[in-house]
């Protein structure tokens, strides 16, 4: 199974964004990887990286990273390995640990995730779904609803649209305008983005932007229009895409994170619901994990990156603080004012 994060079109992408890229491969691994931080601690990532065969093929891809990352001056490399066939009997936490490698502080890329298998036949795949998925995808067109698909780098400003809406509706943190149109703008023409979009006669209603690598669909940003939410139009939205994948000829639709072990207190509850009600089966990673370049530095950027990630936190007590604080002292200073007086 392949991954749109470890792509050549990616690559491409990145290195438009300003970023500079740096790619890898030997028998049985390659990685795309890219240099990040600054002042505060320069690594070298590889999203959903390595790709590796087995645990000497991974050894290998790390020892190459660490090359790159020591010439250019990295603290750390930090990694996110996905091929069980790395770690084999033992769990990929452990795997990891033995060779010094540390959890990250920040997980970047998510965890869990739901896989749609599409060798399946296309009734198979419709049977995994909950029933009112199937339902809606079957009668979705006798409400009058339609959907395109758009190779067109302009027409995602449908989706931003949508994505502002549902975000000052929920609060939700999402990519920037600026991000998603740059991702737009290099693989929509390369065949390895699309934009489904759903629609009531003229009026679009909700959309759903895709990457596509060499066998897998990633499900990787969706929104809807609340005015029309009793349509559940954003249902037969995932069903077209994944039914669209397999006719492409794809392996998998990633429908990219979900929270783990169904945890109903998770921020992505709610996804992880919607997401599973399409079928498939639940996959877990290691996660993010950091291997020391500097042992000395690493360990100032992981003490840097604790005081900062405490900064919000801080000033939302600060706040509070002040929201009592301020009252009470005025609550005083009338009290003395009305003895004197």
């Amino acid at each position: 199974m392949t991954n749109i994060l470890q792509s050549e079109i990616w690559a491409q992408f990145q290195e438009s964004n300003g970023h500079k890229v740096f790619r890898g491969s030997g028998e049985g691994w390659s990685y795309l990887a890219t240099l990040e931080g600054g002042k505060t601690g320069r690594y070298l990532y590889s999203p959903y990286g390595p790709v590796a065969e087995s645990a000497e093929a991974f050894e290998a891809a790390i020892a190459d990273m660490k090359r790159v990352a020591a010439e250019n001056k990295c603290w750390f490399l930090r990694v996110e390995p996905t091929n069980p066939g790395i770690w084999g009997e033992l769990s990929g936490e452990a795997f990891l640990r033995a060779r010094g490698f540390k959890p990250s502080p920040r997980q970047v890329q998510p965890g869990h995730t739901q896989i749609i298998d599409l060798e399946k036949s296309e009734e198979e795949i419709l049977k995994d779904m909950k029933s009112t998925n199937r339902n809606l995808h079957r009668n979705i067109h006798k409400k009058g609803v339609t959907f395109t698909v758009s190779q067109n780098p302009a027409d995602l400003d449908i989706l931003l649209k949508f994505l502002d809406e549902t975000a000052g509706r929920t609060g939700f943190n999402r990519q920037g305008d600026s991000y998603l149109k740059k991702v737009a703008s290099v693989l929509m023409p390369a065949d390895a983005a699309s934009l489904y979009i759903a629609k009531v006669e003229d009026e679009s209603i909700g959309a759903a932007f895709i990457y596509d690598s060499d066998d897998t669909r990633t499900y990787a940003h969706a929104a809807a229009s609340f005015e029309h939410r009793k349509l559940s139009a954003g249902i037969p939205l995932v069903t077209n895409l994944i039914l669209d994948a397999k006719a492409k000829g794809l392996k998998y639709v990633d429908l990219f994170g979900i929270a783990p072990n169904d945890d109903p207190n998770h921020e992505w509850a709610g996804f992880t619901k919607f997401k599973k009600s399409f079928g498939g089966r639940s996959v877990a990673y290691p996660g993010t994990w950091d291997l020391p370049v500097d042992s000395r530095l690493y360990t100032a950027y992981t003490g840097i990156y604790a005081a900062k990630s405490k900064l919000p936190v801080l000033k939302r007590k600060l706040t509070e603080v002040r929201a009592k604080a301020v009252p009470a002292v005025k609550n005083i200073a009338s009290n003395l004012r009305s003895k004197v007086g």
